[in-house]
């Protein structure tokens, strides 16, 4: 139990870094085990509409690909990757952004609602927030040679349409994004949630941007967990990932993370959301937590 002084040290602790990110743009990638656990869900939820009341400007992009598998077991659809990418035709498609738009966001608007926030769900659709161009599979072949695939609407980040944003947040709102673009033909298009949210921590120019993943960060050599990075400057990201310091899922997370740094964001995080309250952890604290990217 944490006595009065304590919880009197904590406010104090905290006092500088509210001053410092008064006014200040932080958008979160919300994923993993946050997004699935109640007690997380709540914890991620009452974090936002702290930084909010203490005069921050929180943006949440969120991801929801475990939910897209399920909904198509359910319609029974059988699901189909590509270098990775899930391949997505037109009835796939309609799927994830009844998934991503029409469940996941609204259930994240209506959980800050209820805590007493003011959230507003957007999808890139949204006066064309996410601009988005084809992505093609990549397969390496057993000769070492690159094959690229259609597979249907999957894209990229093309434009960041930021206007929405900031007037939602000049308002008093706190915008949840859902990571479906818009392309040229009008058809919605399926982004890796990571990607999304480093181009909107640039198009924002974002003072930080703060991933949620299920890793307490990054490590040298993840068994042993004294090897955490707690700081990786971009110079070291192609030697880490030739050495498979970073790989698999990891590799999205630090290039969204270098893409918001070469966009003027000052400061990107990667931290443990398996932790309740790892947001206030990281931005609030003297030491913080996971692994920042830095220039």
């Amino acid at each position: 139990m944490i006595n009065p002084m304590e919880r009197a040290q904590i406010l104090v602790e905290a006092l500088p870094y509210i001053k410092k990110f008064q006014g200040k743009t932080i958008v979160i990638k919300y994923g993993g085990n946050a997004m699935i656990s109640d007690e997380l869900k709540n914890a991620v939820m009452q974090d936002v509409i702290l930084m909010k009341f203490v005069g921050m400007n929180p943006v949440i992009v969120h991801g929801g690909g475990p939910e897209i598998t399920g909904m198509l077991k359910r319609v029974g659809k059988e699901t189909e990757f590509v270098g990775g990418l899930r391949m997505t035709d037109r009835e796939t498609m309609e799927i994830v952004e009844m998934v991503l738009v029409g469940k996941i966001n609204k259930e994240i608007v209506a959980l800050i609602n209820q805590f007493g926030g003011r959230a507003v769900g957007l999808s890139g659709k949204d006066d064309n927030l996410i601009r988005a161009e084809k992505k093609l599979g990549r397969v390496r072949t057993p000769d070492g040679q690159d094959e690229f695939h259609d597979i249907g609407y999957v894209g990229d980040v093309a434009e960041i349409n930021p206007r929405l944003l900031e007037n939602l947040m000049n308002e008093g709102f706190i915008p949840v994004v859902a990571p479906v673009g818009v392309g040229e033909d009008g058809a919605g298009y399926n982004i890796n949630a990571d990607y999304v949210a480093g181009e909107i921590a640039a198009a924002l120019k974002a003072d930080k941007l703060i991933l949620l993943t299920d890793v307490e960060g990054i490590f040298e050599d993840y068994s042993n967990k004294e090897t955490l990075l707690s700081e990786l400057k971009v110079g070291e990201i192609d030697d880490k990932i030739r050495q498979g310091v970073i790989s698999g899922g990891m590799i999205p997370k630090v290039e969204c993370c270098v893409a918001a740094l070469d966009g003027g964001v000052n400061k990107t995080h990667i931290i443990d959301g398996r932790i309740a309250h790892s947001i206030l952890l990281e931005i609030f604290t003297d030491q913080g937590i996971g692994t920042m990217v830095v220039k």
